[in-house]
């Protein structure tokens, strides 16, 4: 990544955070049990995102930036699985939102990782 930029001017992090937002609102409505449960478990994996992205573009090398992207790749992956144990629980009625921008990030954090090999 260009030193004279920051993480704030990625894309994909800027996306990562608007995710969390997201997320945040949507977990506020899980029943009072689950604060501690999934509704926190979701809540970290989300934040964990632009957090992996901000410290990999914060390192020296590529190769370690491209391995902070494949850890938010897995926490967007651990965010997919949760949102659908979520929806399977009744916690929430519609993820089609949700999925376009899972979608939508793994697609930019591919691409990033793709750039960097």
């Amino acid at each position: 990544m260009d030193k004279a930029k920051s993480h704030k001017d990625l894309k994909v992090w800027q996306e990562s955070m608007d995710f969390v937002i997201l997320i945040y609102k949507v977990s506020e409505d899980f029943p009072k049990h689950e604060i501690y449960g999934l509704s926190s478990q979701i809540r970290r994996a989300a934040v964990s995102i632009p957090s992996n992205i901000a410290e990999g573009a914060g390192r020296k090398g590529e190769n370690e930036f491209k391995q902070f992207l494949y850890i938010a790749l897995g926490s967007l992956s651990e965010v997919e699985t949760q949102l659908e144990i979520s929806l399977r629980l009744g916690y929430i009625n519609d993820i089609e939102i949700i999925n376009n921008s899972i979608y939508f990030i793994r697609n930019i954090l591919s691409n990033l990782i793709k750039s960097l090999k």
